[in-house]
């Protein structure tokens, strides 16, 4: 009965998802466009050797309330090129795709017959406009091993709590690939969810929770010329966190206090927040939603250098253990038949582990995964919403990978707004057994307002958490280099986000060593004492641990 009753309802929710207003669909072919429609840049995303997806979605008025983005009725023609130089001298590849409302006036497109291992650019056109020129890269040959490659990772960007700088600076460093881990966009009205330092702008529309107002805010983010900067730059590959669709939600659950809370209006706002998403990411069309349903993890393969399994721990897992928030000694969090990945997802994972032949792993998902307590000498007290909520679920996985003798599992998390590096033990409980992984946390691009340094070593959770080595609470982003021999890690931070243009340094640089699955620190920033915040308490900035309705 429950199967059933999924596909009826995600049959009438996938119909609401891509319902558009009757005149809308009374559409001409062509029409002339009088305005830039290229207001949202251009992107790509999840390369593979011989292409990658380029992406992007006209709007001549991004904020336009029905979420239409100011087009006229009709379908146009795009013109894509891609070319080896900026120039488009050197062109390798072109062709035409329409769009029309029923998509966003979104464009996908699926290029392939590329050189392995090559720097690409690229450009839209549509009448007498041309886009932005956006720089790509195809993944190297799957037998081949690079030399290096050069990564970096992000998650949490919330419009009103601060200016994109760091996403900007992740674009003048170059990277060949950008991880995205999660809340790219807030769900929230403005003035729901404020900053400590003040919301320095606000979102536009209502809580996000039908098609149009999810289309118009992923628009508002995509108009920000520092997002469009790091789009500009490099592949992308892209997973939802909670925030995307509404904060703490677990598969066909949504949150406490919901905007949505009956069940069948939240599985509506689900299929509309996943047809939105996709509209707006460089995605394939295997991506593509099929109602309340999106097939979002994925395994994309750098050569024999990496293996980056690109993972959903939001819409398979299990409701929330203990009524969800920080719990002291939740049994329930310990059951075996938990899941935050869905039995699908999980062996899926635990498959590409024993068939992997690279030399790093990297899982590319969103909440802390390494056990995190916050209860020195006490009990267990731990977060519901992220692994140490699900422990057996994470106990397979690192099981998995043990057995699979998986040469350097690394886990890259968003999330929780903080910096944190960590290592990841076979069995938590036993602070002395030898690590089996690393696990690299981003700190938020916006998201918590411009945070505080500290100095990491006197943070009372490194000192109850042994394996975790290293926290910061300012904004960033994590850059890697990922060689034969070692990854280099190196956390950036920008000091202030509520002004533009702030500069960013690294605050702290790990390398780890081919087979050695430890953190060796290799640079440090120290902290002006004068400068630190006298509130800084271990986990006061964190998406789970902190204000568990709006983080």
């Amino acid at each position: 009965m429950r199967l059933s009753r999924r596909i009826l309802l995600a049959s009438s929710a996938a119909t609401a998802a891509v319902a558009v207003p009757a005149a809308a669909r009374a559409e001409t072919r062509h029409p002339t466009l009088t305005a830039d429609p290229f207001t949202l840049g251009v992107a790509s995303g999840d390369p593979e050797p011989d292409g990658v997806v380029l992406w992007t979605r006209l709007a001549v008025d991004p904020l336009a309330e029905d979420g239409m983005g100011g087009m006229p009725n009709g379908s146009f023609d795009v013109k894509w090129e891609v070319a080896r130089d900026e120039r488009f001298r050197r062109r390798v590849a072109s062709g035409r795709k329409e769009t029309a409302a029923e998509i966003g006036y979104s464009v996908h497109v699926e290029v392939d017959g590329l050189d392995a291992g090559r720097e690409y650019y690229y450009r839209f056109r549509t009448g007498r406009w041309t886009s932005p020129v956006g720089r790509t890269v195809t993944a190297p040959s799957r037998r081949s091993m690079p030399d290096e490659l050069r990564m970096a990772f992000a998650s949490c960007s919330q419009y009103e709590h601060g200016y994109f700088t760091a996403y900007r600076h992740m674009a003048e460093s170059r990277p060949d690939l950008i991880l995205h881990l999660g809340d790219y966009q807030y769900e929230y009205k403005a003035g729901v969810y404020n900053s400590p330092d003040g919301n320095v702008r606000d979102h536009e529309g209502p809580e996000t929770v039908s098609l149009a107002t999810y289309r118009q805010r992923h628009a508002q983010y995509k108009a920000d010329p520092d997002l469009q900067a790091a789009h500009l730059a490099a592949p992308w590959l892209v997973v939802w966190d909670d925030h995307e669709t509404e904060n703490n939600w677990a598969d066909e659950v949504p949150e406490d206090g919901s905007d949505t809370p009956d069940r069948e209006d939240f599985l509506a706002r689900r299929a509309a927040a996943f047809q939105a998403y996709w509209e707006n990411m460089p995605l394939r069309r295997s991506s593509v939603p099929q109602g309340i349903d999106m097939q979002l993890y994925r395994r994309v393969q750098w050569g024999r250098l990496a293996n980056f399994h690109m993972m959903d721990t939001r819409q398979y897992r299990d409701d929330q253990a203990c009524g969800d928030g920080t719990k002291t000694d939740c049994a329930e969090a310990w059951d075996e038949s938990r899941t935050i990945t869905g039995a699908a997802q999980e062996e899926w994972l635990i498959d590409g582990f024993h068939s992997s032949r690279a030399r790093w792993d990297v899982l590319g998902q969103q909440v802390f995964f390494t056990q995190r307590d916050a209860d020195a000498g006490g009990p267990l007290r731990t977060s519901m919403d992220g692994w140490d909520g699900y422990a057996a679920s994470r106990q397979r996985i690192i099981d998995g990978w043990v057995e699979a003798e998986v040469r350097n599992p690394v886990v890259l998390t968003g999330d929780v707004h903080t910096h944190w590096a960590g290592e990841i033990l076979p069995d938590f409980p036993d602070a002395q057994a030898p690590s089996v992984g690393v696990e690299l946390v981003a700190t938020s691009i916006t998201s918590g307002g411009n945070g505080a340094d500290s100095v990491p070593e006197d943070n009372s959770a490194l000192k109850i958490n042994p394996h975790i080595k290293f926290r910061n609470a300012q904004r960033g982003y994590v850059e890697t280099v990922i060689t034969p021999d070692q990854m280099d890690v190196h956390f950036q931070v920008v000091p202030q986000v509520t002004v533009p243009d702030a500069p960013v340094y690294t605050r702290r640089s790990y390398t780890i060593a081919d087979r050695e699955r430890t953190l060796h620190q290799t640079y440090d920033r120290p902290v002006d004492v004068s400068t630190m915040s006298t509130n800084d308490s271990p986990f006061a900035d964190s998406d789970e641990l902190a204000d568990d309705r709006l983080n």
